[in-house]
C-alpha cells in the first residue's frame, strides 16, 4: 500500500473528513533551501543524520499533502534576524491566497517595526503566527514584542511557538520564559511546538494552567525522537487527560521519516481511545480555526 493510502486509511477508519496539520513549512525557495542546508549539517550537533524525506519543489509538496488528505496545513515561516519578517509575511500571504487549504500564516521578530507589520498581518486575515525562539535566538519577553503579544492576544490568533530546548537548546528556550510570558498575557493562544520537548512535563503544566495553551505533536513519539528525548511514561495519563489541548503537527517536509509513520506512532500511543485520536488529528484544530 502506498503512503497516501496508508494515511487516508487512518483518518477514514476514524470517521474523519481528513487531518488538520498545524505544523508544516512552506517558505520562499531561497529560504527553504537554506533551511534544508541547515538540517543537512545538523548531524554533528544532534549526534545523527537528519535527511529531508520530502525534499521536492513547492507544487509537489502541496500535492503530497493533498494526496494524504490533509484538510488544512500551515506555511510556518520564521525570521532569524531583523528586516526579514515583514517580507516573509508578504510571501506567506500570497501563498495562502494561491493555496486555499493553507491557513494564512505570519511571523514576527523583536524589532521596532514588529508592532506595525503584525497589525497589518492581523488586518489581512492571518489565522496563525509562528515564533521560533531557538532559531530567532530572542527572549519572548523582549520589550520590543510587548505590543505584538498584546495585539495577538486581543485578536485571539494562535501562535505556534518553538520554545522547548529540543533538538538543541537555545539561549532563551525552555518553559520559564513562556511561563513569564503567560503571566503577562494569560489569554494568549499558544501552541507549544514538539510537545515542548524535552521539557514535556513543564509544558503540560502550562496547558493545565491556561485554557488557551495547547501542544502540537510534531515529531514527538516517533522512534527518531524517542531515542534522544523520550516522552516520559509517567505522563501518558496526563497526555490523555489533556486530549483537547493537543493538536497534530508533522514538520512536513523536514522530517527524517515518512508521514504515515508519524501518524501511526501517534494513534498507537498506549491508553488513548478513538475520541482522543479524532480530537488530535482533526477536531481540536477544526474548532480552534473555525473549520466547518
Amino acid at each position: 500500500m502506498d503512503e497516501s493510502k496508508k494515511v487516508r486509511q487512518i483518518w477514514t477508519e476514524l470517521g474523519l473528513p481528513g487531518i488538520v496539520d498545524v505544523h508544516t513549512h512552506f517558505m520562499p525557495k531561497n529560504v527553504m533551501d537554506k533551511v534544508w542546508q541547515y538540517f543537512d549539517s545538523q548531524g554533528p550537533l544532534i549526534g545523527r543524520e537528519w535527511p529531508i524525506t520530502y525534499r521536492a519543489d513547492e507544487a509537489q509538496r502541496v500535492a503530497t499533502l493533498r494526496e494524504f488528505g490533509i484538510r488544512r496545513f500551515t506555511s510556518l515561516i520564521y525570521a532569524h534576524k531583523p528586516d526579514m519578517a515583514a517580507w516573509l509575511n508578504q510571501w506567506a500571504r500570497g501563498f495562502a491566497q494561491d493555496t486555499p487549504d493553507c491557513l494564512a500564516t505570519a511571523t514576527f521578530f523583536p524589532e521596532p517595526e514588529a508592532t506595525g507589520y503584525v497589525r497589518d498581518a492581523i488586518a489581512a486575515g492571518t489565522q496563525v503566527f509562528k515564533s521560533h525562539i531557538q532559531v530567532g535566538n530572542y527572549e519572548p519577553n523582549d520589550p520590543l514584542l510587548d505590543e505584538v503579544w498584546g495585539q495577538i492576544e486581543d485578536a485571539g490568533i494562535p501562535v505556534v511557538i518553538h520554545c522547548g530546548s529540543g533538538p538543541a537548546p537555545g539561549d532563551f528556550t525552555g518553559p520559564d520564559p513562556i511561563a513569564r510570558l503567560l503571566t503577562r498575557y494569560p489569554r494568549l493562544a499558544l501552541i507549544i511546538a514538539h510537545m515542548g520537548m524535552p521539557e514535556y512535563s513543564a509544558f503540560l503544566d502550562l496547558a493545565e494552567r491556561y485554557d488557551n495553551v495547547r501542544l502540537d505533536t510534531t515529531m514527538a513519539f516517533t522512534p527518531f525522537v524517542e531515542e534522544m528525548m523520550p516522552f516520559p511514561a509517567a505522563e501518558q495519563g496526563r497526555l490523555k487527560d489533556l486530549g483537547e489541548h493537543i493538536l497534530f503537527g508533522s514538520d512536513f517536509p523536514n522530517i527524517p521519516y515518512g508521514y504515515a509513520e508519524a501518524v501511526h506512532h501517534l494513534i498507537d500511543l498506549p491508553g488513548v481511545d478513538d475520541a482522543w485520536r479524532r480530537n488530535v488529528l482533526h477536531d481540536n484544530a477544526a474548532k480552534l480555526f473555525g473549520l466547518s
